[in-house]
């Protein structure tokens, strides 16, 4: 039998925490809320309803790029299996929720992000976890400042639109 999957929308109470495992592996530690706010419409105020948190974690290239892409107070679209932590402390034995997080991503309702592939997807998605920086002298890759002549969708810059459809 498979654990439950959580797929929702949650808020982060603070900043994913990066650790890296004997062996090298990025882990990250995501605190996560999850709540039942609702509208009141007799009053027209919020209302809380139950809190759920929960201790995300994230491993390897997905560890590494939700540390530097996220933080405190985001709202957040997750992904993960629920499972259960289990652990002894002075002889009493301890346990409480998890999720392992398979894909997380800020809610572009409240945020506006800039997407970029990360060094390890540029090398032809094969990356293995590897976050590779330029060697001294190797110039890294940049955008072109304008779009290449025959491109459909290119807008005219002096008037910053095009008044022709692409097709």
């Amino acid at each position: 039998m498979s654990l439950p999957t959580l797929t929702g929308v949650g808020r982060l109470t603070a900043d994913p925490e990066l650790r890296f495992t004997q062996a090298g592996k990025a882990v990250a530690s995501i605190p996560l809320a999850f709540n039942s706010r609702r509208l009141n419409k007799q009053t027209n105020q919020w209302e809380d309803g139950d809190t759920f948190f929960i201790r995300g974690t994230v491993w390897e290239r997905l560890a590494e790029n939700a540390t530097e892409t996220l933080s405190k107070g985001m709202e957040i679209l997750v992904t993960g299996d629920l499972r259960t932590e289990s652990w002894e402390k002075d002889g009493q034995k301890h346990e409480r929720p998890a999720l392992l997080i398979r894909s997380i991503a800020p809610n572009l309702a409240f945020a506006i992000a800039t997407v970029s592939k990360d060094a390890a997807s540029q090398q032809n998605g094969q990356g293995g976890g590897q976050r590779s920086q330029p060697q001294q002298g190797q110039a890294q890759r940049s955008r072109p400042n304008s779009p290449p002549a025959d491109d459909p969708w290119a807008v005219d810059a002096a008037k910053g639109y095009s008044d022709e459809p692409p097709f």
